[in-house]
């Protein structure tokens, strides 16, 4: 697979304006101060322009401003944990990155971090528990439902980095 530094760097300028190089998407809770920490650490150490979450000012309304930054990335990362899609807001980016790959041909790098790409795709293990608990919980309609775990399916099926073992810094500096 392609460096992270080659696939932006050779991404096309088209037309629009990017305000950000990556935007990174992943579930805080099983990620956000290892894997991901050293992943951002070592794009912006690169000068690369990435966005993660915590750069949201506090009182901001977090939904549009971080879909409109999605709109404004070159290329979008996303950190498939094993809690990934019990967040309902990691889903909805989900949707909004996949939007954005069909509509402006933005790139999307899949980063499976201790999970199998197929259980994404067959939505086995942790996805059937996240999916069964969203359906249980019925707060969201089925129609969204759906969006998800066809978005979750397609994304699996990208090439992307998998990480099962092995140190975080080493994949990172290997892919990077």
């Amino acid at each position: 697979m392609a460096s992270m530094c080659n696939l932006i760097s050779s991404s096309s300028t088209s037309v629009l304006r990017w305000n950000h190089d990556v935007f990174l998407s992943f579930r805080g809770e099983d990620t956000r101060y290892k894997f991901t920490d050293h992943l951002y650490a070592a794009l912006v150490n690169k000068g690369i322009r990435t966005f993660r979450d915590d750069k949201l000012k506090r009182g901001e309304e977090i939904a549009p401003l971080l879909l409109k930054v999605i709109e404004e990335s070159r290329l979008s990362i996303v950190v498939f944990s094993e809690n990934y899609a019990s967040s309902r807001w990691c889903l909805d980016e989900l949707v909004k990155i996949m939007e954005c790959r069909q509509k402006i041909r933005q790139i999307l790098v899949p980063i499976f971090y201790h999970v199998d790409p197929s259980d994404l795709r067959t939505q086995k293990g942790s996805f059937e528990k996240s999916f069964a608990s969203h359906e249980r919980h019925g707060r969201d309609s089925k129609e969204k439902i759906q969006r998800w775990r066809a978005a979750l399916t397609e994304a699996s099926n990208l090439s992307g980095w998998h990480l099962f073992e092995g140190y975080e810094s080493e994949h990172i500096k290997k892919n990077h």
